[in-house]
């Protein structure tokens, strides 16, 4: 029986066979190639042209490499317990439909408002990032912000939050195929990056390869400190073994987005092999380019040449194009402009095509309005992205988005300890359901996995924590104000407690 109240749970079963509601229904035709381009498409951003070259130069030197390694592995862990859960109980909403079959409505609610806030940031945030690189590459750098009498707006955001909504409304494939051909142009420009940069490697940067502990140029107080130093007292150190872990981290963060890839689930023609093969797979690929990219840095140039205050970065932020100018290559910063450029294009739509998966999901389940989850004549929820699309613009267009990354990738990693915790919960519960992929070594497994998202948790700001808090805070109110009393799911256990007993056993079982 499923649970009552906050707890009642949705069961594998109905969560599927929701997936049939006329008027509702998603078309499945992506493939795990499809698949896998949308996972590589949302990973690689522009944080390979900038993330990389700062925390080598600031945090971790020549080991850097080493650190993305260890991300990724950690990444991987999280990832193994995704595939699981998306290919038992492909629908989608991700972290949301997987939640609501193993803890119950209410951790489910509150787990799909943290996927909101995650993507629609994400979403907003990249664009403001595309639309600097859009100044860049037309030659006037802020060229694409406006005035509105005492009003500033980026019209480069609304340009491409506005192009990606119609392809999205359009249909998935279609926006498969877009991605596809935008994700092989940045390839090309990271592939060209690393064989160039590979000529101009000098093994003696790579020594030390973990450098000597320092201590940290500044040290943040109050809530901008990590929670790990707010509980602790300890301070941080850069480069040793402190930095190396601190850059692994930093650059997990370049890994996220491909949880992503399990929203699509109902979409997807096999998805008990498809789903697997599209997480694994964009991981492996994006982890060897990141590492590669790492290591033709470090090789190009003295880790101590991409630290800030050197001489060859000044008072800014080293990027990979800094590299490039060190050995006089000038023309790698246009190209490195035009695959960020490229880059963050599939990065906001793959965010935004999650947002309104897991919108989707919560509308049919009545944990939203109803009226969102109306599919159009070619199966894609267009009321929804069109939502999406608006509420995204103006979020890019007016509010400038500061440092609320952290508030994306603390939302990231709660889904990632509720999953891999869920997928150890639904072995116990329903060993009986058919998997199309199992994680290894369960319970083992997801516990490491909860350990490493944690201990990144662990190194965000305290203020980043406060925000989350207060979000998930007004989650709460809006769930017992309006989808604990509209909730499909109760309104369906209310009728069958009104029926016979004999009729609830048969409705139950059916």
């Amino acid at each position: 029986m499923p649970g009552v109240g906050i707890w009642r749970t949705k069961s594998v079963e109905q969560s599927i066979s929701d997936t049939d509601e006329p008027g509702t229904r998603l078309r499945k035709e992506l493939t795990a190639w499809d698949l896998t381009v949308f996972g590589v498409a949302v990973v690689i951003g522009a944080g390979i042209f900038t993330l990389t070259a700062r925390t080598a130069g600031n945090v971790a030197g020549p080991s850097i490499s080493l650190a993305f390694v260890l991300a990724a592995i950690a990444c991987g862990l999280a990832a193994l317990c995704y595939a699981e859960f998306a290919s038992t109980v492909p629908v989608a909403g991700s972290a949301y439909t997987f939640s609501y079959a193993t803890f119950g409505e209410f951790v489910a609610w509150i787990i799909g408002w943290d996927l909101i806030l995650e993507f629609a940031l994400a979403s907003a945030v990249v664009a403001k990032g595309w639309s600097l690189y859009l100044g860049n590459v037309i030659g006037a750098s802020g060229s694409t912000t406006a005035h509105l009498g005492p009003i500033d707006f980026d019209w480069g955001a609304l340009l491409i939050i506005g192009a990606i909504t119609i392809v999205l409304a359009i249909g998935t494939k279609v926006s498969s195929r877009v991605s596809a051909i935008i994700t092989a142009i940045k390839i090309a420009v990271v592939l060209l990056v690393i064989v160039v940069g590979s000529f101009y490697i000098n093994k003696d940067n790579y020594s030390p390869y973990i450098p000597p502990a320092e201590g940290a140029s500044s040290s943040a107080t109050g809530v901008h400190q990590t929670l790990f130093s707010f509980l602790t007292g300890a301070d941080g150190s850069s480069y040793g073994w402190y930095g190396l872990l601190a850059a692994a981290s930093l650059v997990f963060f370049a890994f996220i987005g491909f949880d992503v890839v399990a929203t699509t689930a109902e979409e997807t023609k096999n998805p008990q092999k498809a789903l697997p093969r599209g997480i694994l797979g964009s991981l492996a690929i994006v982890t060897v380019l990141y590492v590669a990219v790492t290591l033709v840095l470090t090789g190009m140039v003295k880790y101590t040449d991409l630290k800030t205050g050197s001489p060859l970065v000044g008072d800014s932020s080293a990027t990979l194009a800094t590299a490039f100018e060190a050995h006089g290559i000038t023309w790698a910063q246009m190209a490195i402009n035009f695959g960020g450029l490229a880059g963050l294009t599939t990065v906001v739509m793959v965010m935004m095509l999650g947002q309104t998966r897991v919108l989707f999901a919560m509308s049919r389940d009545g944990l939203m309005p109803r009226g969102l989850a109306k599919t159009g004549s070619k199966g894609t929820p267009v009321r929804i992205t069109v939502v999406v699309g608006v509420i995204v613009a103006l979020l890019a267009a007016f509010f400038p988005m500061g440092t609320l990354e952290e508030m994306v990738n603390i939302g990231t990693l709660f889904a990632f300890v509720l999953v891999c915790i869920g997928v150890v919960v639904l072995r116990k519960t329903r060993p009986d359901l058919p998997r199309g992929f199992r994680v290894p070594l369960v319970p083992l497994v997801p516990i490491l996995a909860v350990l490493a998202c944690g201990w990144l948790m662990l190194n965000l700001s305290v203020e980043t924590w406060i925000r989350f808090l207060v979000w998930m805070a007004i989650g709460v109110v809006i769930y017992f104000a309006y989808g604990k009393r509209k909730s499909v799911l109760g309104q369906r256990l209310a009728a069958q407690a009104t029926q016979p007993p004999e009729e609830q056993l048969e409705t139950v079982t059916a």
